[in-house]
């Protein structure tokens, strides 16, 4: 719906009051998200726009020399954490989501066990899963703090936002798909693999580029790891150290000086056109596979 739509209704005579006052609640609701959102970007782009440069992306970080310091160790430090974390959590969450949806006994006792479970993992603070990595992945494990093991515990943080989109999205798909290729003499597993998963895909392709998202800009649970808050070093494999782009600003912001608080706000422009490149390419994976049935 249009913006001169959405003012034709608020404005015609013949829509009840109280219809009207809701409309225009839900006007200013919106309103307010977006502005508060530009502020904050212009707010954030103003102040970081002098270290804007070169420097920001070819220089290491320093807590001496602001002037040239740079962000390289942690945007590199980033895509090998982020990657990781893509490779393990994705084929896990959708193969785990298209076997409850489509193998799993339906209403048994077994599934509504995982599915509450994974109800409720998706709401658990992601401070709770840096408790869990710190346990498991670094010390029982001995991984220690390394690449991996903020990669494990990242994808366990988003593994459950991950199944839940994967099986709304295979719901989504109309049943006569289903029935038409088993009618056809298809598996149940061809069925799935060939026709349902496909179908999906606009579904699971948004779903998991926002759970990605959301462990891109987690600093938390890999503070409670032990990231590294300053390095001058790149991650050259997944048992090397490594810091993250949360982590480098979080170290900048609690510097005293000006000039770092500049460097702070150039890298959460950074950080922030990194997450909207990432929902750009969610937005052109559905409509570019989007089907309507």
């Amino acid at each position: 719906m249009s913006y001169a739509q959405v003012q034709t209704q608020l404005t015609s005579k013949g829509t009840p009051l109280r219809d009207r006052v809701f409309m225009w609640l839900l006007f200013i609701s919106l309103a307010v998200g977006i502005v508060t959102l530009a502020v904050l970007l212009i707010y954030v782009t103003v102040k970081g726009w002098p270290r804007l440069d070169l420097r920001l992306f070819t220089n290491m970080p320093s807590v001496r020399d602001a002037e040239n310091a740079g962000a390289q160790s942690a945007i590199t430090g980033t895509i090998w954490v982020i990657s990781f974390t893509a490779l393990i959590s994705i084929p896990t969450g959708i193969m785990s989501a298209l076997y409850l949806e489509e193998f799993a006994k339906p209403n048994s006792r077994f599934q509504r066990f995982i599915e509450v479970n994974i109800q409720n993992l998706a709401a658990v603070p992601s401070i709770v899963y840096g408790i869990l990595g710190l346990a498991i992945f670094a010390r029982a494990l001995a991984l220690g703090q390394s690449v991996i093991t903020a990669s494990l515990t990242l994808a366990l943080l988003v593994l459950p936002v991950i199944i839940i989109a994967t099986r709304e999205a295979l719901r989504a798909v109309p049943r006569n798909i289903r029935d038409g290729s088993l009618a056809l003499g298809a598996t149940e597993w061809q069925t799935a693999y060939r026709q349902t998963l496909p179908a999906a895909v606009p579904g699971i392709a948004t779903g998991t580029i926002l759970a990605l998202s959301r462990a891109i800009g987690e600093a938390a649970p890999l503070l409670l790891l032990g990231a590294v808050s300053f390095i001058t070093f790149n991650p050259n494999g997944v048992l090397s150290g490594y810091t993250t782009l949360p982590i480098q600003i979080f170290n900048w912001t609690k510097e005293s000086r000006e000039e770092f608080q500049v460097l702070a706000a150039a890298t959460i422009v950074v950080l922030l056109l990194l997450l909207l490149a990432m929902n750009f390419v969610a937005i052109w994976i559905r409509n570019r596979t989007q089907k309507r049935w």
